[in-house]
């Protein structure tokens, strides 16, 4: 397996493609392959249950593929399916192969971006009834509180194209005043969501300037970069070809119609 293993990619759509592009920015030297299970998504309103079988389903399906890492660029699959696959699966099954999320290595520099030590989270409804960050920030800083807020609308309005339309302002201005209105204090938003990035020329509209709204592509890609100097003996068994296949498992044609808007370029994909 030496230098032959391409980095994983995981999302139940198209979010995760924010992501993607934010590590692919940093390390773009690496093998990829994404992952999108589109045909199963959304993931956000499925049982723990659900979501954790269609989850580990496609990290297997990396696996096979020759994946020693894959990233869970999915909040909802984190927080509702990574602890059990890291826990239960990976030991007995996959021992030299790790599987990687996106909400503790947000939660872990969170209190960077804020002065109030208050705290918004939007996400999906799958996402905040898991209460994983608010679980996870309040491991690292006690001291921060944390106000969440689910946004059903945001991702049918994204995936239809219709976000940045007149017709999204109510949906967009509705979500965030229901935040803001559970405290006056909030200096920081975090999108717990990676679909939610694009909504950020709508959002800069809504929130006060001295609001930082906090994207994972980044933060989640810096965090990729601290594991893999901190894991060599993951990081030596990775191609470095500069490859980036996609797959999903919905239809291929569909996929790159839409994917391009979240990966910022056009790519073809093949079906799962």
């Amino acid at each position: 397996m030496q230098n032959s293993s391409p980095i994983g990619i995981f999302d139940s759509g198209y979010g995760g493609l924010t992501v993607f592009r934010s590590i692919v920015n940093k390390l773009p030297a690496y093998n990829y392959i994404y992952l999108g299970d589109n045909a199963r998504s959304p993931y956000g309103d499925h049982s723990f249950d659900t979501i954790y079988k269609y989850t580990l389903e496609c990290v297997e399906w990396l696996f096979e593929k020759g994946c020693q890492l894959v990233i869970l660029a999915c909040n909802t699959a984190s927080a509702k399916a990574l602890r059990t696959i890291q826990q239960k699966d990976l030991p007995v099954k996959y021992p030299g192969r790790r599987v990687l999320g996106v909400i503790r290595p947000t939660a872990e520099v969170i209190d960077a971006y804020t002065q109030t030590k208050q705290v918004g989270v939007m996400g999906t409804r799958g996402t905040v009834n898991s209460q994983s960050y608010l679980l996870e920030i309040n491991k690292f800083f006690p001291e921060i509180k944390v106000f969440q807020q689910s946004c059903p609308m945001w991702v049918p309005l994204i995936e239809n194209n219709e976000h940045l339309e007149p017709g999204a302002d109510f949906f967009i201005k509705e979500y965030c005043n229901q935040l803001l209105g559970q405290s006056a204090d909030i200096d920081c938003v975090l999108l717990a969501c990676t679909h939610y990035p694009l909504l950020m020329p709508k959002l800069k509209e809504v929130f006060p300037d001295h609001i930082n709204i906090l994207t994972q592509g980044e933060i989640v890609a810096n965090s990729l970069i601290d594991y893999l100097d901190r894991h060599p003996e993951i990081e030596e068994k990775l191609a470095k070809n500069g490859e980036r296949h996609f797959y999903t498992s919905g239809d291929p044609l569909s996929f790159d119609e839409h994917a391009s808007i979240f990966f910022g370029e056009a790519l073809k994909s093949d079906k799962m």
